[in-house]
């Protein structure tokens, strides 16, 4: 199975990816993961990248493209894989879906997380106070937010004309989430066209 997880920033993508990917047995592939790393090993990229975050601004299209490109060649992503964080703009659906045919492939669903901007900010400041993010302040978590708004949402529309976006309420515990999300796969793989959970 070929996944997305949109939602902004905050929504809980990457805690749902990793349980669908590893319900699935598919790789659960985070550009913001394969960010940090590079961050943590201070790696040219990684230098770059923390510039650019510490602003809160995004990576380019063409460095992100090629970091997923590479990602999807490895032979764990070969029957399926769920990418979170990836694609953020229309320019990267474009660049998703040349990859994809590359390989003969295609993708079966597409899951949005839908949440509260309120709730999200205050979920981000939370999780920059425990795990001592310090490019997580109010100001950049806003900005973020207003990007993702700007770029990213408006993927849902596309997926959505062409059938494959999903909408589930991220509102609740992980456990209520992550049943929201099964239903919906289970819904999609049973060939049902329902949109909204």
């Amino acid at each position: 199975m070929r996944m997305i997880i949109l939602g902004p920033p905050g929504a809980g993508k990457g805690t749902q990816a990793a349980m669908i990917a590893d319900n699935r047995g598919i790789p659960a592939i985070s550009t913001g993961d394969i960010f940090r790393a590079n961050i943590k090993n201070e790696t040219e990229l990684g230098l770059q990248v923390k510039e650019i975050l510490a602003s809160g601004g995004y990576v380019t299209d063409e460095t992100t493209n090629a970091i997923v490109r590479d990602r999807l060649t490895q032979p764990d992503a070969a029957t399926g894989f769920l990418l979170d964080g990836y694609p953020r703009t229309l320019g990267q659906v474009e660049a998703l879906d040349e990859m994809l045919a590359d390989q003969g492939a295609g993708l079966d669903v597409v899951l949005e997380l839908v949440v509260q901007t309120e709730e999200v900010v205050q979920r981000l400041l939370d999780r920059a106070q425990g795990q001592g993010r310090a490019d997580d302040t109010e100001d950049v978590i806003r900005a973020r937010m207003e990007k993702y708004a700007e770029e990213t949402a408006p993927l849902a529309e596309v997926y959505s004309t062409r059938g494959l976006l999903r909408q589930v309420d991220g509102m609740g515990t992980v456990e209520e989430v992550s049943a929201r999300i099964q239903e919906a796969l289970d819904t999609r793989t049973n060939g049902v066209n329902g949109t909204h959970l």
